[in-house]
C-alpha cells in the first residue's frame, strides 16, 4: 500500500485505461499498489492537465506528457507507462525535474508471435479472398473447388526479420518450428554489422516474407519505401507489427495495387488513430490485412501489462529502479 507522509493514499490516475482493458482485466494489483487510483477509460488532450493536477503518480499508455505538464505538477514523482515505447513522454524533462519514469517489457511476446504466424498464413492461403468467393460464387461453381487465388507452401521459404529483439526472435522461432521456414536477419539500420546478418538491401531480394520488429528511430523511419519494395520478390509478403512510420504507406499501397508485392499485413500506421485517413484504406488493394494495432492485445498480454505496472509502482516506493527509463 502506497501512502504519503500523512498516511493518506497518494493521489494517482490512469489516464487511458481503456487502451489496455476492455472491461476484461483484473486491476486489483494496481489498486493494491495505488489505493484510490482513479481509472479513466479515455482522456482527451485538453483533459490531461486537470486530471493529473495534484497527482503523485500518473499511469498512461499513449497520451503525451510534456515538459509543461510536468512543470505544472511539482508534486509528480512517478510516471508509469503501459507500454515499452517512451516517445510520448519528455524523458529529458522528467530527468531534469526528478520525475521517475518506468515502462513495461516483454509482456506481449506470445500474442505478437501468434499474430505474425496467423497473418502470414492468412495472406498465403488468401483466407479473406476465398471466404468472399465462397459466399459470392461457390453455389454456382461447376466444380467442387475453386482455385482462383494462388496458395503456396511456406516450408523452406525465407523469413526476413528486421529487429532481432525478443519479439523478432519469438516470431522467427514460431515460423521456423510451425512452418519450416528459413530465417535471415537484417543488420540494425545505422548500427554496426553483425556476422551472419545482412544489410537491408541485401536481405530484401531473398525473402519470401519480411517481418518488422524494430523501434522507430531517425535511422528506421521510412526504411521501407518505394526503392526497398522494388527490391522484393513480386510475390513476397510484408508484416508490420512494430511502428507504422517504418513503412512509406503510399509506396506500399502503390506496390500492392500494381501487383509488385504479394500481400501485406499491417497492424500499425504512422498516425494512430488515423483521423486523416490512409492510402491503405483504399478498397482496391489486393491481399491486404489491416488491423487496428491489436497484435499485442491478447487478454493475457494485457493483464501482464497492468501487473508489470503495479510491480513498477511498488518497486519505486520500495526504493528500487525496476524497469526505469528515467
Amino acid at each position: 500500500m502506497t501512502n504519503d507522509a500523512h498516511g493518506n493514499a497518494v493521489k494517482s490516475v490512469f489516464l487511458d485505461y481503456a487502451t489496455v482493458s476492455h472491461h476484461d482485466l483484473d486491476p486489483s494489483a494496481l489498486q493494491r499498489a495505488l489505493p484510490g487510483l482513479v481509472l479513466h477509460d479515455v482522456s482527451r488532450d485538453d483533459q490531461i492537465a486537470e486530471r493529473i493536477a495534484g497527482c503523485e503518480v500518473v499511469l498512461l499508455n499513449k497520451l503525451q506528457l510534456t515538459r509543461a505538464l510536468m512543470q505544472a505538477n511539482p508534486q509528480l514523482k512517478l510516471i508509469a507507462l503501459a507500454a515499452t515505447g517512451t516517445n510520448n513522454v519528455d524523458l529529458v524533462a522528467a530527468r531534469e525535474l526528478g520525475i521517475a519514469v518506468c515502462n513495461i517489457r516483454d509482456y506481449c511476446t506470445p500474442s505478437v508471435a501468434q499474430h505474425v504466424l496467423g497473418v502470414i498464413l492468412a495472406l498465403t492461403h488468401r483466407y479473406a479472398d476465398y471466404s468472399r468467393l465462397a459466399i459470392e460464387r461457390w453455389q454456382r461453381s461447376p466444380q467442387f473447388t475453386m482455385i482462383d487465388y494462388p496458395v503456396r507452401e511456406l516450408r523452406g521459404r525465407v523469413l526476413g526479420v528486421v529487429g532481432w529483439g525478443v519479439l523478432g526472435q519469438s516470431a522467427a522461432r514460431a515460423c521456423e518450428l510451425g512452418l519450416g521456414m528459413q530465417v535471415m536477419v537484417a543488420n540494425r539500420q545505422g548500427g554496426e554489422r553483425v556476422a551472419g546478418r545482412l544489410d537491408l538491401h541485401e536481405l530484401l531480394p531473398q525473402v519470401d516474407v519480411l517481418t518488422l520488429h524494430c523501434p522507430l528511430t531517425p535511422a528506421t523511419t521510412g526504411m521501407i519505401g518505394a526503392r526497398e519494395l522494388a527490391l522484393m520478390k513480386p510475390d513476397a509478403l510484408i508484416v508490420n507489427t512494430a511502428r507504422g512510420a517504418l513503412i512509406d504507406v503510399q509506396a506500399l499501397a502503390d506496390a500492392l495495387r500494381a501487383g509488385r508485392l504479394g500481400g501485406a499485413a499491417i497492424d500499425v500506421l504512422p498516425q494512430e488513430p488515423p483521423v486523416d485517413g490512409s492510402p491503405l484504406f483504399a478498397r482496391d488493394l489486393p491481399n491486404l490485412l489491416l488491423t487496428p494495432h491489436t497484435a499485442w492485445a491478447a487478454r493475457e498480454s494485457r493483464q501482464r501489462a497492468i501487473d508489470q505496472m503495479a510491480e513498477n509502482v511498488a518497486d519505486y516506493y520500495a526504493g528500487g529502479r525496476l524497469r526505469r527509463v528515467a
